[in-house]
């Protein structure tokens, strides 16, 4: 009969000893997110500025995010930027964070923006309403119920993603793996336990962002 290599016993008795870990995860999570948004929103309206200068930043930067791994945005934020100013692990993975995810929420709520009928600008216009009004109160509202979905997708990604500040001595998850894995020599059992909380939290956060949808669905048929 073939024995495991493993001890997956340990898993019940270590699982907690991650708790602390999963709340530096969720929160750098949390403000990444938090940080894409407000950059994300002000990219998507740059980006669709009838002003080209401003448009052209925001192009550039979408490219410039999207077209380089977060693990060297990572670095270029942390090591790199030292030399200026001292940041430390956490603020500097929010940081990165927050300017990756903002160049594909940029996009998110881009195409959420442009898929609403231009003939409700049109009309707010013809009413004598400016356009920044007429964004703010007839446009932006409805993109944002269309955004949910992919912005659901994009925090699920971007919880997982938050596994590379570990590379930056942030105390989350795969670090804490990590520490607790050769300190026992127990790497697959320690991971294994890792891959769990990540399981429970994208689990949790999906179901939260299915009940979000639900309820604007609700709210558009009233």
């Amino acid at each position: 009969m073939h024995i495991l290599p493993w001890d997956l016993t340990v898993i019940p008795s270590k699982f907690f000893l991650f708790a602390e870990a999963a709340q530096y995860t969720l929160q750098i999570t949390f403000f990444g997110i938090l940080v894409g948004l407000l950059i994300g929103l002000a990219a998507a309206l740059g980006r669709l500025s009838k002003h080209q200068w401003l448009s052209g930043i925001c192009k550039a930067y979408i490219f410039l995010i999207r077209g380089t791994p977060l693990l060297v945005q990572l670095f270029i934020v942390y090591y790199g930027l030292t030399s200026i100013v001292t940041i430390a692990p956490i603020p500097s993975a929010i940081i990165a964070l927050g300017f990756h995810n903002g160049a594909y929420i940029a996009e998110i709520f881009r195409g959420s923006i442009q898929s609403i009928d231009i003939g409700q600008m049109e009309a707010a216009r013809s009413l004598g309403m400016p356009k920044a009004k007429a964004m703010q109160r007839i446009i932006l509202p409805q993109a944002f119920k269309r955004a949910v979905p992919p912005l659901g997708n994009q925090l699920i990604i971007a919880l997982k993603d938050s596994s590379l500040a570990s590379t930056i001595a942030v105390p989350e998850l795969m670090l804490k793996g990590r520490q607790m894995g050769s300190s026992s020599f127990m790497y697959m059992e320690m991971f294994l336990i890792v891959g769990i909380w990540y399981l429970i939290m994208t689990s949790v956060l999906s179901f939260v962002m299915h009940r979000i949808e639900q309820r604007l669905k609700v709210s558009d048929r009233d």
